[in-house]
């Protein structure tokens, strides 16, 4: 069972007693889950691009959320530039399980006490409670980030780098994008910033250093932010594409962008932070 990231709150926001927390309280990659779906007489709502599953939340709830679900996925389509690609249409919609409260989805999904949502990525579902915190705000755009991105560019593809996982969920948050650029003056001024080649080879689930790991979150986010405004959404798509037919970050960069190599990447996204 792999984390996914973590927050609290919904801001990068990282407390060193929390660090445990940290990775577990959003949600979690899980194993096939399917089986949660039996322990209940599941009513149904459902969109365009989603199932609701649930038993007993009210109509102005499972509204608010189809609402919601859709508006995001629409949102995420138009920015990352997935418009054209209709991955999630009839019996391929993705699916949302909405327990009565948090004991029933403890013990449905064996999650512990803090945490608000899990999700089965490969499976496009996620799992969460009615009043779960900060779904809405967070971990709903969050997960459907993950799983839009990795079902375009492989579920297994091992040429993804984490900071651009992370880092395109964690830009459809829109409270990340604003409490990123603060996190990294800070690590800028105290000389912690990482370079594109230290961000691939950090992994902040096996880290302590909170900073870090805050410092991890927010400058993966400030990257594809850049590659998007910068560049433009088409770009980003191709490099995608490139990145979908499992050649590695470098050649992937350099065949869309001109960037001949990751630090030419990394100096140009500096110079544009600078710039503010």
């Amino acid at each position: 069972m792999r984390c996914q990231r973590a927050l609290l709150g919904g801001g990068i926001i990282f407390k060193k007693n929390m660090l445990r927390k940290l990775f577990f309280i959003l949600l979690f990659t899980l194993p096939a889950l399917s089986g949660f779906a039996q322990t209940e007489k599941w009513r149904e709502v459902k969109s365009t691009h989603f199932i609701v599953h649930y038993t007993a939340a009210p109509e102005n709830f499972t509204s608010r959320l189809t609402e919601q679900a859709e508006d995001f996925y629409n949102r995420i389509a138009d920015e990352l530039g997935f418009r054209r690609f209709d991955f999630w249409l009839w019996d391929n919609r993705a699916h949302i399980y909405i327990y009565n409260n948090t004991s029933e989805y403890q013990k449905a999904t064996g999650q512990p006490g803090w945490s608000a949502g899990c999700a089965n990525i490969q499976a496009k579902t996620v799992y969460t409670f009615m009043d779960a915190p900060q779904f809405f705000e967070s971990i709903l755009p969050h997960e459907m980030g993950h799983i839009i991105f990795r079902e375009f560019v492989g579920f297994n593809n091992y040429a993804i780098p984490l900071w651009l996982d992370e880092g395109v969920a964690s830009y459809e948050e829109r409270l990340k994008r604003t409490q990123a650029a603060a996190i990294i003056k800070k690590a800028i001024a105290a000389g912690s910033c990482m370079d594109l080649k230290q961000l691939s080879a950090f992994n902040p689930q096996l880290s302590r250093d909170t900073d870090a790991v805050s410092v991890f979150y927010a400058e993966s986010v400030s990257i594809v932010e850049f590659l998007v405004k910068k560049y433009g959404s088409d770009n980003f798509i191709s490099f995608c594409q490139q990145l979908r037919d499992k050649k590695d970050l470098q050649r992937a960069i350099s065949s869309v962008y001109p960037f001949e190599k990751i630090e030419d990447l990394d100096k140009a996204w500096q110079k544009y932070l600078t710039n503010g």
